[in-house]
């Protein structure tokens, strides 16, 4: 018997894929009735990406997505981009990129296995169920194949799962850590009790920062959290102005066009929180969120006027009050950030893969994430002992 085997094609579009071949791979629990962990690798949030023009030509983000088939069943999908910069990543290589060209090689373009400009930890090798190890075999050696069939210098894949890290992390899948700051659920009856398990000073400042943030009350001021049909064109209106301010200001540009929240409006309400500050019923600051299975994923924040510590309240307090509320157990606050630690959020490591096709290249590499992991490791310890949190003595 002739044991079949599994061929890689390349996609330089997700659309050139049935939107229910690519999510059974990607969130097979919706087909249960279930959520997916998060919905940053759904076909709706990817092709949104592409179809508003905010990665594809011009960008720097070219999709060339692996689609694993076993005759014409797909039986995996990985989302993957070949790159001709750094930017929107979040896990920063700009170091590397800087010596391997003083070395005299070319690092660009690179592959990137990721949701463009979403650092949230999901899934990057995207199985249907029963194919788990094959889909997953399938595709890193596709994912190499395809480096070294275009003299490609390196292959990342970030904001992967510890499972994922695991599995691949090797001589030459090179395992990097990197910290986030997550809040998570113990079992909190509410926000009082949250508060409840706080040191005293921390707990007071928080209470003070509430107080604070609420003399945006006195100007006929509320805040409103919207989700599904509650939320309507004229909310992202406001939004799209809040989200390029922000954009301008920390990146230069906005990596997203007005066009993906105009997408995201028609397909993907059902798993979007947006948070707004209203002043007499006209919104000047704003949050959107993402919500999985059981975490919210903050994304952006922006305001078209300042109240002190009213970003506070809308990024990090009301996303708490809605997760206790709604059953949710976590929050992913995204990238950096030490202030969040003593709000509650705690850090977190979070992992990626790098593969490179010069070998001698990667062992420097490697010593060099050896040594950061180390620093990554203390300065964790270091902060879970600044841990706003209680001792269990106290």
């Amino acid at each position: 018997m002739v044991e079949k085997k599994i061929r890689i094609d390349v996609l330089g579009s997700i659309t050139s894929i049935k939107q229910k071949d690519w999510d059974l791979c990607a969130c097979p629990e919706s087909f249960d009735g279930g959520n997916p962990y998060d919905p940053f690798t759904t076909y709706d949030f990817l092709s949104a990406l592409e179809l508003s023009g905010s990665v594809g030509k011009g960008t720097g983000w070219h999709a060339c997505h692996l689609v694993a088939k076993l005759s014409d069943e797909i039986v995996a999908v990985m989302p993957l981009y070949i790159k001709g910069h750094s930017q929107g990543e979040y896990i920063f290589d700009h170091n590397w990129a800087h010596a391997f060209e003083s070395a005299g090689g070319r690092y660009y373009p690179k592959l990137q296995s990721c949701v463009p400009f979403t650092p949230a930890t999901g899934r990057r090798f995207l199985t249907k169920k029963g194919f788990e190890k094959e889909g997953r075999e399938a595709l890193t050696s596709g994912l190499i194949n395809l480096a070294n069939q275009n003299k490609i210098s390196s292959a990342h894949i970030t904001f992967c799962t510890l499972d994922e890290a695991k599995a691949l992390s090797s001589e030459r899948f090179l395992l990097r850590k990197t910290m986030q700051f997550h809040w998570e659920d113990k079992g909190f009856q509410n926000f009082n009790d949250f508060l409840d398990s706080l040191t005293s000073r921390k707990r007071k400042a928080i209470k003070k920062e509430r107080s604070i943030a609420r003399s945006f009350w006195n100007n006929n001021g509320k805040i409103v959290k919207l989700n599904g049909s509650d939320i309507e064109p004229k909310h992202w209106e406001s939004f799209w102005f809040f989200y390029q301010d922000t954009g301008n200001r920390k990146w230069g540009y906005p990596y997203l066009t007005k066009n993906f929240f105009e997408i995201i409006h028609k397909t993907m309400t059902d798993k979007i929180l947006l948070v707004l500050a209203m002043e007499n019923d006209f919104p000047i600051a704003g949050a959107l969120n993402f919500l999985g299975r059981d975490t919210l994923f903050g994304r952006y924040w922006g305001a078209s006027k300042y109240y002190s510590c009213l970003h506070y309240e809308i990024c990090y307090y009301q996303a708490i009050d809605y997760v206790l509320e709604n059953g949710l157990r976590k929050i992913e606050a995204g990238a950096q950030g030490d202030h969040k630690l003593s709000r509650g959020y705690l850090p977190n490591f979070v992992y990626s893969l790098h593969w490179f096709s010069d070998e001698q290249f990667g062992r420097a590499v490697n010593d060099y994430l050896n040594s950061e992991g180390l620093i990554m490791s203390q300065d964790q310890k270091i902060m879970m002992e600044e841990s706003p949190f209680r001792k269990m003595e106290e």
